[in-house]
C-alpha cells in the first residue's frame, strides 16, 4: 500500500480508503465484516464513515455503519493501527438541533460516534456539509475544542464549494485555529467540476483530498448498459440515494462516455475498475481515493489500480470521456 501526507499536514495515510456507507443495509454485517478482514488484510486501514450512514436508509438504520466498524474493531484489537474518519452535519434524530454545524449537533454528534465506534477519538473528523445558518466561527471553534479535548485529531469537510471553503481558511487564520486539513470532494473521470475552482484552493493551501466516488457509484465500472434498468441492489436504487444516484450518472450521454473508454480499456487488457481509481490517485493533489465492494474479492482490482501506468492513448481516452459530456450547472450544498 502506498501511503501520502495528508496535504502539508504530518498525517500519512494509504493512497486507498475504504468507504463503509454501503455496510448495514446494502450489506449486511457479516459480509460488512468479511470485507473489513480483507482491507485489514491488504493494508487497507485507513476507513471513511459518518453518523447518518448507511447510504438509503431511514432512521431506524442511522449509525448502524458506525456500530458495524465499532464491534468490529473491538473483536479484532485493532484500533490503534486504523485511521478513522468520520463525519457529522445530517440529521440523526428528530425534534430541534438535530442536523448542521452548530455547537450544539457538533458535540452530541461527536459523542454519539464515539460510542458507536467504541473509542477515544476519531482521526479525521468531518462536516458532511457546509451549513448556512450557523456562524464559520461557531462551527470552527466547536471543532477546535474537540481536537484540544483528544476526541479529535484532524478537521475536515466534505462537500464543499470553493467559496466556502476559502471563507472557512480566512476564518480559522483569523480565530487562531487549525481549521480545515482536508476536504472530500466528488471526483471521478465523469466529473471533473472541482479542477476549476476547488483543487487549486486546496493545492496552494496545503488541505489533503480525499477523493469520494471515484467509480461514478460503479457507475465507470462499464458493467451497465444504455437502456437497462438500474441493477437493484446497488446505489441506482438503493432508497433515498436512488435519485441522486441516477440523477448523476444514469443518462445516454454517460453510458456512451462510458463505452468509448471502455472500448480503450479493455484493448489494453485492463480493468475499467482498475484503470477509474487509478485515474483518481494519478492527479495533482490528491491524497486518497475512497473506494467501495459489496464482496470481499472486489477489492483485488481496486488495489491493483496502484500498478496502472497511463500512456498518451489511455490518458487521452479518460479526457475524452468527461469532454464529451456537456456542462450542466453545478448545484450548491450537497454536491
Amino acid at each position: 500500500m502506498q501511503y501520502r501526507r495528508l496535504g502539508r499536514h504530518g498525517l500519512e495515510v494509504p493512497s486507498l480508503c475504504l468507504g463503509t456507507m454501503t455496510f448495514g443495509l446494502q450489506v449486511a454485517e457479516p459480509e460488512s465484516q468479511g470485507i473489513l478482514d480483507r482491507a485489514y488484510e491488504m493494508g487497507l486501514t485507513f476507513l471513511d464513515t459518518a453518523d447518518a450512514y448507511p447510504l438509503g436508509g431511514g432512521r431506524c438504520t442511522i449509525g448502524e455503519t458506525e456500530a458495524i466498524i465499532g464491534r468490529w474493531m473491538k473483536a479484532r484489537g485493532n484500533r490503534d493501527r486504523l485511521i478513522i474518519a468520520t463525519k457529522c452535519f445530517a440529521p440523526t434524530r428528530g425534534g430541534p438541533n438535530n442536523m448542521g454545524l452548530s455547537r450544539q449537533h457538533i458535540i452530541e454528534s461527536i459523542e454519539k460516534s464515539l460510542i458507536r465506534l467504541q473509542t477515544d477519538y476519531v482521526d479525521i473528523y468531518q462536516s458532511h456539509g457546509f451549513d448556512p445558518h450557523t456562524p464559520i466561527e461557531e462551527s470552527l471553534r466547536a471543532f477546535d475544542d474537540l481536537v484540544t479535548a483528544g476526541k479529535v485529531r484532524y478537521v475536515g469537510c466534505s462537500n464543499y464549494p470553493a467559496w466556502r471553503l476559502g471563507q472557512a481558511l480566512r476564518a480559522a487564520d483569523a480565530l487562531g485555529v487549525a481549521g480545515y486539513a482536508s476536504v472530500q470532494p466528488r471526483y471521478n473521470i465523469l466529473y471533473r467540476e472541482i479542477e476549476t475552482e476547488l483543487m487549486p484552493l486546496v493545492n496552494d493551501e496545503g488541505l489533503g483530498v480525499l477523493v469520494y466516488n471515484p467509480l461514478a457509484g460503479g457507475f465507470l465500472s462499464g458493467k451497465y448498459s444504455k437502456g437497462q434498468d438500474p441493477e437493484e441492489g446497488t446505489r441506482f436504487t438503493l432508497g433515498n440515494a436512488a435519485e441522486r444516484y441516477q440523477g448523476r450518472y444514469w443518462h445516454d450521454v454517460q453510458f456512451d462516455a462510458v463505452e468509448q473508454l471502455k472500448s480503450v480499456v479493455v484493448g489494453k487488457g485492463l480493468s475499467m475498475v482498475s484503470v477509474a481509481v487509478a485515474w483518481v490517485l494519478a492527479q495533482a493533489g490528491v491524497t486518497s481515493a475512497i473506494i467501495g465492494a459489496s464482496r470481499p474479492d472486489q477489492l483485488d482490482a481496486n488495489l491493483a489500480a496502484l500498478d496502472v501506468e497511463f500512456d498518451a492513448e489511455l490518458t487521452e481516452a479518460c479526457d475524452a470521456a468527461w469532454w464529451s459530456l456537456p456542462r450542466r450547472p453545478v448545484a450548491e450544498g450537497y454536491r
